[in-house]
């Protein structure tokens, strides 16, 4: 077997299911989980209609490059959300559809990283577990940037040595990030592609909680429009990833895309080809529907703002924690040690919650998930607004 599948440590909810096994919830109280990110409202009827409808493209093989149809809808979507210049981003040349970004993440860091002494992959801390697992599978070393609060929960990019800049051949950003809902700014995104430009490495985005955000006017940006706005209208050496599961309530279809840069594309879909990895052309038919519409997604929104809302009221008077510019996630700190505070929460309230140090690495003494906990506020509204209430008398008795 390759060695370096030892190298991979246990999912954070690997860990989250040990440190719940070792107490017993109170059997009055109905569970209430706030620990994965897995969207709970209701999926889109017309996307299920299409399925329905097209039950019998199962008998057909899909193509790996995907429908044309498809891959329009998608390029047009990114062209009308990131404001690009028309017929930059096509859909022959730089659209695939992927099923679901952790698999496209971690199969475009296997077909990019060049395999030699140093070769490193950077990515922010805490992280989305695929950036380090992808990395160590590539044959390359994680490089792991901190987020704190001091710098707003955005990597201090001017903190990293140029030896590191020199070595890394892919950066992974998450914006808006998981689990802080930290969005970085057109500026950041146009500095780090300087700094691509200089060392010659790829950024890759994922960007999969761009469509849940607060402000109707103000949408996160991207890195495509990042480059929109600097005239690079190849994307060279940028790809972004973007998923129907958080902005359309739609895991269980694994439904997404990468774009980017189209030479990358070409031999990425190279890579595909050989990987097996297709979409179900039923699937993609459905995908069609969903990256066509808007109307969904602004009613989506207005389910998470009414949640953080009020879910906010609730903890504010307990609990320190800034409110996220996007994302569905709460990233407060814990007044005790977060292990131990989620098992209590657990036993005493039966309200998961997934502690931070399960998202981060501990670089140099320092792990920035220490003292915290990360809440999705993915269940109904009511249950988020039992969850809160529960958290506030499990805080009051700390």
């Amino acid at each position: 077997m390759n060695p370096d599948l030892n190298r991979l440590q246990p999912y954070p909810f690997e860990k989250l299911t040990a440190l719940k096994a070792q107490v017993t919830p109170p059997q009055n109280l109905e569970p209430i989980a706030l620990s994965i990110g897995e969207p709970r409202h209701p999926a889109p009827e017309f996307v299920l209609n299409s399925l329905r409808h097209n039950l019998n493209r199962i008998s057909n093989y899909p193509s790996t490059k995907g429908l044309p149809e498809l891959r329009e809808a998608i390029a047009h979507w990114c062209q009308r959300r990131f404001i690009l210049k028309p017929e930059t981003l096509t859909a022959e040349d730089h659209v695939l559809p992927v099923n679901g970004t952790r698999e496209a993440i971690f199969a475009f860091t296997q077909a990019l990283v060049a395999r030699k002494p140093g070769a490193l992959v950077a990515s922010p801390n805490p992280f989305y577990q695929i950036y380090e697992g992808a990395a160590y599978l590539a044959g390359a070393e994680p490089y792991f940037m901190p987020c704190l609060a001091e710098n707003g929960f955005i990597p201090d990019f001017d903190a990293v040595p140029e030896d590191v800049w020199q070595n890394t051949q892919l950066l992974f950003l998450c914006t808006p990030g998981n689990p802080t809902g930290a969005v970085m700014s057109l500026e950041v995104l146009k500095k780090l592609i300087a700094l691509s430009d200089q060392y010659d490495f790829v950024i890759a985005s994922d960007e999969c909680y761009s469509e849940i955000y607060f402000d109707e006017q103000t949408p996160p940006p991207g890195l495509l429009q990042a480059c929109a706005e600097l005239g690079r209208d190849d994307y060279k050496n940028c790809v972004v990833f973007h998923s129907l599961s958080k902005r359309s309530n739609l895991p269980g279809l694994r439904s997404g895309f990468i774009a980017g840069e189209a030479e990358l594309m070409q031999k990425f879909l190279l890579f595909r080809t050989y990987h097996g990895s297709s979409m179900p052309v039923q699937h993609q038919l459905a995908s069609i529907e969903a990256w066509n519409d808007e109307d969904h997604t602004i009613a989506n929104r207005a389910i998470y703002a009414e949640k953080f809302e009020r879910v906010g009221e609730i903890l504010k008077p307990v609990l320190n924690f800034e409110q996220p510019e996007a994302s569905f996630y709460l990233w407060p700190e814990t007044p005790i040690d977060e292990e131990l505070f989620a098992q209590q929460l657990f036993a005493q309230q039966n309200v998961t919650v997934l502690p931070g140090s399960y998202l981060s690495r501990t670089i140099n003494g320092l792990n920035p998930g220490k003292n915290r906990v990360r809440m999705a506020l993915v269940a109904t509204t009511d249950e988020c607004v039992e969850a809160a209430q529960r958290i506030r008398r499990f805080v009051d008795t700390i």
